[in-house]
This record gives structure tokens, sequence and C-alpha cells, in this order.
């Protein structure tokens, strides 16, 4: 006859949790300051652009735009999981709303960097008049404003471990926050070499030229997001941390028969296992084994002797 046992554990502790979004009040006030001033910005970039007609210029502003709905999605992010960390109608938590924010904001990013394609190809066969003393000073506006803002949210930066040795008060939210102000203030020296290199050598063609590669900055950030978060969304298996679950429970007396690891939020792994064994041991024992592996949180585990 076929004897079995089985439970489910929080592989951090005996309390059973389903907490995994690692989220802070901290990073979600740095956040808010740092969508305000780039939203001022964004406004005031895209006005000037269109009305002194620099396309790079015009593509710095859409930039941030496109920037402030990323940061206004994570704050939504922050509130929302706080709001419903222990509502029982989400079965493993709210972890998952950070990429479902982001899958959003990249299909908004994607969208946004065609258009900006479209508008900059344009321009190649149809140039307007640049006023290119106004279009630069409002260009290192949004650059200065883009080095505050990266200034702002600096310190949670550089506070990064490796996967080895991450630690829950990480904010990947921020992080990333961090990454987009840099992207943003690359696309503003785009837009300033393309205008001074307009104004100082007529060439003309080069506001354009940086609309396009600030598309392709936007559409490159947006694919990889696309990438990350949809492998979360869809449960894509984590193959790392699969090997190193069979390596921890490598053992003669063990054969594992079934088994799933996949995401529950950006930094909390879950873990389904099967095990057959001649002498079965306690779930104890099979949790210390598994207790060091980065990010695996909440693990499952049926024994059959």
């Amino acid at each position: 006859m076929d004897h079995q046992h089985q439970a489910a554990f929080d592989i951090s502790s005996q309390a059973h949790q389903h907490d995994f979004s690692h989220h802070t009040n901290q990073g979600e006030q740095r956040t808010l300051i740092v969508l305000t001033l780039t939203a001022i910005t964004m406004v005031i970039e895209i006005v000037a652009g269109t009305w002194f007609g620099s396309m790079a210029l015009l593509a710095d502003g859409w930039h941030m735009g496109t920037h402030v709905a990323a940061f206004a999605i994570t704050i939504f992010v922050y509130r929302y999981a706080r709001k419903h960390v222990n509502n029982p109608k989400f079965s493993f938590g709210t972890g998952k709303v950070s990429s479902l924010g982001g899958f959003a904001s990249a299909i908004a990013l994607a969208v946004v960097s065609l258009l900006m394609i479209i508008e900059s190809i344009t321009r190649f066969f149809e140039p307007q008049a640049i006023a290119f003393n106004q279009a630069i000073l409002v260009a290192v506006i949004g650059l200065l404003v883009n080095l505050v803002s990266a200034w702002i949210l600096k310190d949670d930066h550089h506070h990064h471990h490796d996967e080895e040795h991450s630690h829950s008060h990480q904010d990947h939210n921020l992080r990333a926050a961090y990454m987009h102000v840099l992207a943003d203030a690359l696309t503003s020296l785009l837009a300033i070499f393309a205008l001074l290199a307009g104004k100082y050598a007529g060439l003309n063609w080069l506001d354009p030229v940086m609309g396009i590669v600030g598309a392709l900055v936007i559409s490159k950030w947006a694919w990889g997001l696309i990438s990350l978060t949809s492998s979360h969304l869809l449960d894509q298996q984590c193959q790392t941390t699969e090997n190193r679950v069979r390596e921890a429970l490598k053992d003669e007396e063990i054969e594992i028969t079934d088994l799933h690891v996949w995401h529950l939020g950006e930094k909390s792994l879950s873990a389904v296992i099967s095990i057959r064994s001649e002498a079965p041991r306690s779930l104890i024992a099979y949790k210390q084994l598994l207790q060091h592996i980065p990010k695996l949180r909440h693990v499952s585990i049926e024994v059959h002797k």
C-alpha cells in the first residue's frame, strides 16, 4: 500500500505567510518625488520641442513621459500590494502585481517608441526650422532634472547584493526607477548633441536621427521588461533554482518524481516537490535541506513511501 504525507510551509519560518511583495514606504516616497519632477519636465520638453521644432527634444519629452507612466505604475504597485497584502482572495499574495504593472507599462512604451520612429522619419522628408538656443536650454534643464532624480534614488540602488546574498529589504522597483532616470539622462544628452551639431555644424539631420536613437532605447527597454515580466506572469520554470533543489535533495534514498519552481513575486519563489523514498524523513528535515536556496519562500512537499 502506498503511504504518503504532505505539507506546505514558508521556508524561512514555521509561520505560513503569503506576503511576497517586499515593498518599502521609503521607496514609494522617493518615487513620488521623482515622478513629480519628471512630469513637470516632460510637459516643458514636449511643449518646447513642438514650439521650437526639435524632434530630439520632443523625443526626450516623450521618453520622460513613458517613465512618468512607469513611476505611476510603481507607486500604484506599492499601494495596491500594501492594501491587499493579507487579502485571502489572492492565493499567493500580491507579489505579482509588480510584474503585471511592468508588463502593461512595457506595452505602452513599445507603442510610444513606434510613434516616435514614425515622426522622426517624417521629419527627414519634411524638415522644420529649429530654434536652437531655446531648445538647447530646455534639453539641459531636462538633463539636470534627470541627474537630480538619479541622486534622489541612488542610495537604495547602491545597496545591492548578488542573488546568492539577496535580502528582503532590497527594492527592485526602486532600482528599476533608478535605471529609468539614467536612460532619460542618456536621451537628454543625445538631444543636446543633436541640437549643438545642428546649430554649429549645420547638421540638422542629426535631430531626427537622435529621435530614432531615443525610440530604439525605449523599445529595447520595453522588450527587456516584456520578457522579464511575462516569464513571471506565465509561471515560467526557474531552471537555476530547480537545479539547486535537485542538488540539495540528491540522495540515494530520495527520488524526485515531480518538481515545479516558479515566481511568486520579484524576489520570491515557490516550489512543489513530490518525493519517493524507502525511508521517508520528517518534513522538517527536508525543509532544512532547502533553506539555504536563495529566494525560495514557499514550498509544498509530498512524500511517498
